[in-house]
């Protein structure tokens, strides 16, 4: 991977106000890393209340909230915040997302499905809902929201995370449509198995919910990967920049695998 000295500006990015969920840890910081290098000027939230306060020092972001997507009030107060302060938006990356429960279907507390649904989808209806009278304020602008490989694929044991991620993949086809005429493009991102933390938790449950070992399931997984290795935040960052740069101007309601090829989970 090349380094961000090598690394080419992408056009329209200078000066960007955008704003990104979950934008204090995980793919989400990575994302705010790579647009502050671009030059972008950036909101954050989060719900990791030290989380925010480090990211918010490194990237000096201009708007940086306590905010749970799930709930109307909290992404209200973000947004009203961003437009009092930034003075407007003009990109949306809907990242924010929980790896829900794992479990078979008769397993899984319906509460605790309601929860998933709430984050990983509903959450990037209601940004997507304070944001786009922002962009078009702005005369247009572009929404990147996070699905996932499990967006394409069906996902035992992981029903509501999977669901909710094909839910993305309809809202953003949806709002494509309905946003265009506005100069709004909307796009999704289908991680794969992405380095950190989250994934070896997942792998962990996983694990235990089969019966099989942490270290035979991270294999199994790198195993239905073409590329056989994980992809880094970073790569994923990477594909956010270019979609809300003047490069991506073109890219509307599509959704863009970086997984390395994932082939089933």
């Amino acid at each position: 991977m090349t380094t961000k000295t090598q690394r080419m500006q992408l056009p329209g990015l200078k000066g960007l106000r955008v704003a990104i969920t979950a934008g204090a840890g995980g793919i989400g910081l990575a994302i705010a890393r790579e647009l502050k290098w671009q030059g972008a000027r950036l909101a954050i939230c989060d719900v990791d209340a030290s989380a925010l306060e480090r990211a918010s020092k490194e990237l000096g972001a201009e708007v940086a909230r306590l905010a749970d997507v799930s709930n109307v009030a909290q992404v209200a107060d973000f947004f009203a915040e961003i437009e009092t302060t930034m003075g407007g938006l003009d990109s949306l990356v809907n990242n924010a997302g929980i790896a829900g429960p794992t479990g078979g279907v008769e397993d899984i507390a319906p509460d605790d499905w309601a929860h998933c649904i709430d984050v990983c989808l509903t959450g990037q209806f209601l940004c997507a809902h304070y944001a786009v009278p922002m962009l078009k304020d702005a005369g247009g602008g572009s929404i990147v929201s996070m699905s996932s490989a499990a967006g394409r694929f069906g996902y035992a044991f992981r029903t509501p995370y999977a669901a909710a991620k094909w839910g993305v993949i309809g809202l953003t086809q949806s709002l494509a449509k309905e946003l265009g005429p506005a100069n709004i493009r909307v796009n999704a991102i289908l991680p794969g198995i992405i380095e950190g933390p989250r994934i070896e938790g997942v792998i962990a449950d996983r694990a235990k919910q089969t019966g099989v070992s942490p270290n035979e399931m991270k294999e199994d997984y790198i195993n239905r990967i073409s590329l056989r290795r994980m992809t880094p935040p970073e790569d994923v960052a990477d594909m956010v920049a270019f979609l809300i740069s003047d490069a991506g101007r073109n890219l509307s309601g599509q959704s863009f695998p970086v997984d390395g090829n994932v082939e089933a989970l």
